[in-house]
């Protein structure tokens, strides 16, 4: 794989590998670049631009295997292994990210949720029992976890964050509106839902005054 590729090209490929997977499904075992980029409103040109990144899977005159350019995509996200992952927050945000079935389809299971409300402590939520907090550097002693999803109050993220680095966590699928302050060796995924939103509302308002 290249060394560097750009951070669009990486947040185009779980949309390739979504749209892979729907073909798959459908019984397609085939589809040229004009085929894939039409179904994804991409060019043609950008669908073998970003392919060529990691190498070249398709063939002159044939296109591209399905099954096999979804395998191989997904060996670039990583998403053929499991990924043990860790909820901080039993929150709404917390309780659906436990509850939903498409994360362990794609290799992400949630192994443990913790909170510190004794009223969401001990409740079963998906396949896990809600944690007291108090237990959670004992817990991270005594088992693996890739992945840390924070779902906390503002006020406490980077506390709990920085307590979760110190036992080992260096992945964090970050739901708080807030940047968390980490060292470099961590990998961070921020989803700021507010900020989606904001987003949306000036595509409308540009509609609006377009």
């Amino acid at each position: 794989m290249a060394g560097y590729v750009s951070e669009a090209v990486i947040r185009r490929l779980p949309g390739y590998y979504r749209h892979l997977r729907e073909l798959e499904a459908e019984g397609v075992r085939q589809i040229s670049s004009q085929g894939l980029g039409t179904r994804m409103g991409l060019t043609a040109s950008q669908i073998r631009q970003d392919i060529n990144c990691f190498g070249g899977f398709g063939r002159q005159g044939y296109g591209y295997s399905v099954p096999e350019l979804r395998e191989h995509i997904g060996k670039i996200l990583g998403v053929d292994q499991v990924h043990r992952m860790l909820i901080v927050g039993a929150g709404n945000i917390g309780r659906a990210i436990a509850r939903s079935d498409s994360f362990s389809d794609n290799g992400f299971r949630t192994v443990a949720i913790f909170d510190n409300d004794p009223h969401k402590i001990g409740l079963s939520i998906g396949n896990v029992t809600v944690s007291d907090m108090a237990d959670l550097e004992g817990y991270l002693s005594q088992n693996s976890v890739d992945i840390a999803m924070l779902a906390v109050p503002a006020a406490k993220a980077q506390g709990v964050a920085d307590l979760l680095y110190a036992c080992g966590i260096r992945a964090f699928w970050n739901f708080v509106p807030l940047d968390l302050k980490l060292p470099a060796d961590v990998s961070v995924v921020n989803v700021h839902i507010e900020e989606g939103l904001e987003i949306l509302s000036f595509k409308m308002k540009q509609a609006r005054e377009g």
